[in-house]
């Protein structure tokens, strides 16, 4: 990766908490394209003044502050990132191709419009059957990304060719937590059995420098959850 100092004299911030998916695509953005930028951690049972600012409509996270101006929602922080500094680290959507560009984002919609809604009920489903239920549904659809990683990658190791692409960075953003639902429900959700393509894909953006340092620990994901659910009432 880069030497993060492509942005020397411009300011960027990153306001976000450690387990979300959506804010560690961001952070994984920042990274792959070798930039310098504050990281500040939220609490969004007290959120920050700044944070309150700063995104008014959703006072969610993540949000990126550029030289002080805030740019809000995952998806529209990494195509923002592309566009602002195109110049650094890989490109995440193809300049020159339309069609590549429109397909990409159809699948980055469909990692949080399905894979996303699918996976909620593992997360926060209230019995044990609930819970293996919605991660076998998670399965069928993480199997739609394996005829979409054989579409877009053409071959090569990544969803956006020979780098990392936005598909990669927003579906990226979801395997911590993958790999903590097959420990959570003991059902193989990136089966390699099932979805050979996928499951080596993951292995390999995992092991992307700027991408290990921000996937959480699965071990540290399962104690967070469990101590979620415990102040929620579930068993």
């Amino acid at each position: 990766m880069a030497a993060r100092e492509a942005n020397e004299g411009q300011e960027l911030k990153l306001l976000g908490v450690w387990s979300s998916p959506f804010v560690i695509r961001a952070r994984v953005a920042l990274n792959l394209k070798g930039l310098a930028y504050r990281y500040v951690e939220d609490d969004l049972n007290c959120k920050s003044e700044l944070l309150l600012a700063s995104n008014p409509v959703h006072t969610k996270v993540p949000v990126l502050l550029h030289d002080g101006r805030p740019v809000c929602e995952s998806r529209v922080i990494v195509e923002y990132v592309d566009e602002a500094f195109p110049a650094n680290g890989p490109r995440f959507l193809p300049a020159d191709d339309p069609y590549r560009r429109a397909v990409a984002r159809f699948w980055a919609s469909y990692v949080d419009d399905k894979l996303f809604t699918t996976w909620i009920p593992v997360y926060n489903g209230r019995t044990s059957e609930d819970r293996v239920e919605a991660a076998r549904q998670v399965v069928a659809v993480l199997e739609k990304f394996e005829q979409a990683f054989e579409e877009c990658s053409g071959g090569k190791a990544f969803f956006g060719g020979d780098a990392a692409g936005l598909v990669d960075v927003v579906l990226g953003g979801f395997l911590g937590w993958l790999r903590a639902s097959e420990v959570m429900c003991g059902v193989r959700v990136i089966d390699p059995a099932k979805t050979p393509l996928l499951a080596a894909w993951a292995d390999r953006f995992a092991a992307l420098d700027g991408v290990r340092e921000v996937i959480p620990d699965v071990q540290r994901l399962l104690e967070y959850n469990k101590m979620r659910r415990a102040r929620r009432g579930l068993p």
